[in-house]
């Protein structure tokens, strides 16, 4: 990447997610003049306030932050056009820029988004594509404009979901090319060298916010969607099932022919009926304890055929 004198760069983002782009800033002698990140939440057990992984990356590379709890108060928008910006990289930041913002960068603001545009716009669009089944997604440099991921696009690239990909995996394969190809595309964002392709009108979807319920498993639906929901969901927040009051994670899964009332364990090696075949569970996790396969876990938590677990 030849950019020439350092360009003014700001850098917006949240979660691991960012944080991976904005290393490759970093690395690639192109640090931003200012980090934006979502204010500290309160985690862990004392609840104490921590800041983003994009805020600790940023704080530990000597960047100057910013994590104003909104963008659109007066204050804001001034100590933001004050950076006199060439372009302003988004990164699942969390917070909706106002078009005063968008306008402010001589280049503009452009965002990574976690699919190939039009579809999955919105929040969770990782999760949504393996829960729907896809065997494709990939990410998309684009313009962004005041609506929810309905830019002109710059740059798309492709990756093949494989058929065990995980959340987890998925994630950290679409960051790692987000990372590339924002560094890719650097000087050609600067020198204004990238044709903005309005996207279709068709093939919208919309990755709705992943709600706090929807990891629990139904076991009225079919185990091929079960599978999904498992693999979707893993390792965080994880999908889960009750049984004797107990929450158990469900990290891994397969399906397998097998008949029963929905949620009825069919054998003693931790295969569920479901509404349509079964689902062979083969690594679990309880509360406060490690992950284990599906042996070891029978092992210390009793499961027995013609049990069944919560609806």
């Amino acid at each position: 990447m030849t950019l020439g004198d350092r360009p003014r760069l700001a850098f917006l983002g949240t979660p691991d997610f960012a944080a991976t782009s904005l290393r490759a800033l970093i690395d690639a002698g192109a640090p931003p003049l200012c980090v934006y990140a979502q204010p500290p939440r309160p985690a862990g057990r004392g609840q104490q306030p921590q800041p983003s992984p994009v805020e600790r990356l940023a704080r530990d590379a000597g960047l100057a932050v910013r994590t104003p709890a909104r963008l659109r108060d007066p204050d804001a928008i001034r100590d933001f056009a004050a950076l006199e910006l060439d372009l302003a990289v988004v990164a699942a930041y969390g917070l909706i820029l106002p078009q005063a913002l968008l306008d402010a960068p001589r280049r503009g603001c452009i965002n990574l988004h976690a699919s190939l545009l039009p579809r999955w716009r919105g929040a969770a669009p990782i999760q949504r594509a393996i829960l729907a089944g896809d065997t494709v997604t990939g990410i998309t440099l684009m313009q962004m404009d005041a609506g929810l991921d309905t830019g002109a696009m710059l740059r798309q690239e492709a990756l093949p979901i494989a058929p065990d990909a995980t959340g987890g995996a998925l994630h950290d394969a679409l960051a790692a090319l987000a990372a590339r190809l924002l560094v890719d595309s650097l000087p050609d964002l600067l020198a204004g060298r990238l044709a903005a392709t309005p996207q279709p009108s068709d093939g919208v979807t919309y990755a709705a916010k992943l709600e706090r319920t929807e990891p629990k498993l139904d076991w009225t639906k079919p185990a091929v969607e079960l599978a999904r929901a498992v693999r979707a969901f893993a390792p965080r927040p994880g999908a889960y099932a009750e049984h004797s009051g107990e929450r158990i994670k469900i990290l891994a899964a397969a399906v397998e022919t097998g008949r029963g009332a929905p949620g009825t364990l069919l054998d003693d090696r931790l295969l569920v009926a479901c509404g349509e075949q079964a689902l062979r569970l083969t690594r679990l996790q309880r509360a406060g304890r490690a992950p284990l396969e599906a042996e070891a876990f029978r092992r210390g938590f009793a499961l027995p055929a013609g049990g069944r677990f919560e609806p």
